[in-house]
């Protein structure tokens, strides 16, 4: 049983460090468009949105790749 959580919580710290190294990613390789400050600063709702989808894109593919 305690293998098992390990293995979960193992698993979801790497899925949630991949997710934010392909968002870090993203706002590298496009510098003219900051994404966060579009959000935080602009209040920019269009952004954001965009934001919250590629994050559930990616995270449905880091739980198939894990599962």
């Amino acid at each position: 049983m305690t293998h098992a959580v390990l293995n979960s919580i193992v698993f979801s710290l790497l899925g949630v460090l991949i997710l934010v190294v392909c968002f870090a990613l993203i706002e590298v390789l496009t510098p003219k468009h900051n994404i966060r400050r579009e959000i935080l600063d602009n209040k920019n709702v269009a952004a954001a949105v965009l934001a919250g989808c590629f994050m559930i894109a990616i995270a449905i593919i880091i739980a198939s790749a894990i599962h």
